[in-house]
């Protein structure tokens, strides 16, 4: 094959890219045709197994296969990726019963899935495969059948897998939204399995974050604007909430509110007649980046945030607590 040159490269991106766009949409109208039954007959199959959605797969399939089982597994369906060499070798002792066997191959000819295939057959485990030959041995084996249209790959060669690739990868993905979806997947549900990192900072509650008790500022309606300063200066918020006798929250009292109000009034005038009414705020279970948006998309973005459970205060958060939270 003729080399290229540098003016070429972005060409060639190019050409690739739209292989697989192309391939993508095969896939997406498959979907509403010949692939539709079977993807609802996957779907419903890993949803009612008792066991685990147990991924495989060869060389580039292989790779996409571990992708697959990792996604599937962090979005509420147990999953894990077994090596159809490894299997063939002891490993085929991860399969348990209620188990359903996801197995990807282009050709539905890898050898090394002979094993796995086997293995299905003596113990009863649905089989789902992934490929694009429906005459092939995996695909004669198999329960279940997501046949991937036909699509050239991005490789001029027709031989480096490629958009392929691209559209198992976007199967896998397709599957596993789809049990998301299907379970009632939530994303108080999604923090359990991502921790760490920003994604998993953004899935904190404001509960988690926010100052409760003491450590919150608040006075009561009919306090002076001297006793709001004195609560405000012994507190880290910059402003505090305003609170009837019931707890309920009235109004906020801020450090703009105190400039706003002293060239007229006198420190021992009433903090109610100067507050900001109708004040914004979220309960202790909204998530802290449902949180940063709140306070981040109002005409004039606040820094202080109250939370209150069934109108009466419960703390308050500064947007310095989601900086110190790996949030904003």
């Amino acid at each position: 094959m003729q080399q290229t040159s540098p003016q070429d490269h972005a060409a060639s991106a190019r050409r690739t890219l739209d292989a697989e766009i192309a391939g993508l949409a095969a896939l997406s109208a498959a979907l509403e045709d010949g692939l539709k039954a079977p993807f609802a007959a996957a779907v419903e199959a890993a949803r009612a197994a008792p066991g685990r959605v147990v991924v495989t797969g060869m060389g580039k399939s292989g790779h996409v296969a571990r992708k697959i089982a990792a996604t599937l597994a962090s979005t509420g369906t147990p999953a894990f990726f077994l090596h159809p060499a490894e299997a063939s070798h002891g490993d085929l002792g991860m399969l348990a019963t209620g188990d359903v066997v996801l197995a990807l191959s282009q050709s539905g000819e890898t050898p090394e899935l002979k094993d796995v295939i086997w293995h299905c057959k003596r113990f009863d485990t649905p089989l789902i495969a992934v490929t694009a030959e429906a005459a092939s041995a995996l695909a004669t084996a198999a329960d279940i059948v997501l046949l991937l249209p036909r699509a050239e790959e991005a490789c001029p060669n027709q031989l480096a897998p490629t958009t392929s690739t691209t559209m198992q990868m976007a199967l896998g993905d397709a599957l596993a939204i789809a049990l998301l979806e299907a379970r009632g997947f939530s994303a108080a549900d999604f923090r359990a399995f991502h921790p760490g990192g920003r994604l998993g900072a953004r899935l904190v509650t404001v509960g988690e974050l926010m100052g409760r008790g003491e450590a919150a500022p608040a006075v009561l309606e009919s306090a002076s604007i001297a006793e709001a300063i004195v609560e405000i200066s012994a507190k880290r918020y910059g402003g505090a909430a305003v609170v009837d006798a019931d707890g309920r929250l009235v109004g906020a009292f801020t450090d703009g509110d105190l400039r706003r109000a002293l060239p007229t009034a006198g420190l021992d005038a009433r903090v109610a007649d100067h507050m900001t009414r109708t004040p914004v705020f979220v309960s202790p279970q909204t998530m802290a980046s449902e949180a940063l948006r709140v306070m981040n998309e109002r005409p004039r973005p606040i820094l202080l945030l109250f939370v209150c459970e069934e109108g009466r205060l419960a703390g308050a958060v500064h947007m310095h607590d989601f900086l110190r939270a790996g949030v904003a």
